[in-house]
């Protein structure tokens, strides 16, 4: 380190400039050398394309929930939606859901953001599979056969409503013969229901 002599008619002190140009410009030079090493010994990582998740993403199961959390609750039980690959914490699902598409999470995962490109013969596939599925879906209904199922189903309505009138009328009939009429009697009740339900 050079420093220059203080005068007396100058109290600080005077650093010798073109030395610490010549020193940061060594450092330098050496960090770089440093760093084209390591990019000679490390072999560049080959990741694999990006695939579809082949599950379904839980945001439901914690929904309506109370939960207590201390300082030393692990960060999996915390509030929020836990991400285990990269060990970290999203407060709320579009969040969560931003992550695992994210890039940092699919780097972590081991794959790079390309997808694979499809060829021709790929592309025709998909678009008959998917018009086969078309197809499947349009089930012809022929008018007087959906109107026969409507009628079907509002005989069924009609009748599963006349069951529930009987099991009510039957119940509360039950309800009736459970007091006893002397104890009726001494209380001055005649006896429940209409007059329909007494004959």
């Amino acid at each position: 380190m050079a420093v220059y002599e203080k005068t007396a008619s100058d109290h600080r002190r005077k650093w010798d400039r073109e030395e610490y140009e010549r020193l940061a410009a060594e450092r330098l030079e050496a960090e770089q050398m440093s760093q084209l090493e390591k990019n000679l010994k490390e072999p560049p990582i080959k990741r694999a394309l990006l695939q579809p998740r082949d599950y379904r993403v839980d945001l439901e199961s914690k929904l309506g929930k109370s939960m207590v959390i201390t300082k030393t609750t692990p960060a999996s039980q915390q509030g929020g939606y836990y991400c285990n690959v990269c060990d970290c914490v999203v407060k709320d699902s579009i969040n969560f859901l931003d992550h695992i598409n994210g890039k940092k999470h699919q780097r972590n995962l081991g794959m790079s953001m390309r997808i694979e490109r499809s060829s021709l013969d790929q592309v025709k596939k998909r678009f008959e599979m998917n018009k086969r599925k078309q197809e499947d879906k349009k089930k012809e209904y022929d008018f007087e056969e959906r109107m026969k199922e409507l009628r079907e189903e509002e005989e069924k309505q009609k009748a599963y409503r006349r069951e529930r009138k009987k099991a009510g009328k039957r119940k509360a009939d039950e309800d009736y013969d459970d007091v006893d009429p002397d104890m009726a009697a001494v209380m001055g009740f005649s006896g429940f229901g209409s007059a329909s339900a007494k004959k």
